[in-house]
């Protein structure tokens, strides 16, 4: 299974978006929304399964689950092989000022900002058999066992 969060500019993207079902999200205390609940997790595994992109506040707190994304961007880019939830994504950042957070059914986790693939997280387990999407000079940290690709910002040193 795989899902779709935005993050950040929370108005933006609730007023840019619709709920799919009865958002189940709606009416619990904050406290229990907000990442740091241990207890959130199983809720947001769950709530993964159905369709839709959860909405998370700057602060870190779940405000909505299971939304369509309505927002259309013609200029967004998303590389080939990449899925209708990377296209959302993709097209929220490039509308709003949030951060689109997609993770795969194969764990892979990639990040779209201003309509751009700005950074994918590989588990080393796949990293033999995924062919990364991001384009041109790529930075790799490894982290655990995981493998971070962003894009390389820093000029080529210049041969003199």
């Amino acid at each position: 299974m795989g899902t779709l969060f935005t993050l950040g500019d929370e108005k933006e993207v609730l007023a840019k978006s619709r709920p799919l079902i009865l958002d189940p999200l709606l009416g619990h205390p904050e406290s229990s929304r907000h990442v740091t609940n241990l207890n959130l997790r199983g809720t947001i595994k769950e709530l993964a399964q159905l369709d839709g992109g959860f909405v998370v506040s700057r602060e870190g707190s779940f405000l909505s689950a299971c939304r369509y994304l309505d927002a259309v961007a013609a200029q967004v880019n998303v590389p080939l092989g990449l899925g209708s939830r990377h296209i959302a994504a993709a097209n929220m950042s490039a509308v709003t000022k949030a951060v689109g957070i997609v993770v795969s059914e194969s764990s892979v986790v990639r990040l779209f900002c201003h309509g751009r693939l700005v950074g994918e997280i590989i588990p080393e387990v796949w990293m033999m058999d995924h062919a990364a999407h991001l384009r041109g000079t790529v930075k790799r940290e490894q982290v655990g066992e995981l493998t971070i690709l962003t894009p390389n910002l820093r000029p080529a040193p210049i041969a003199e």
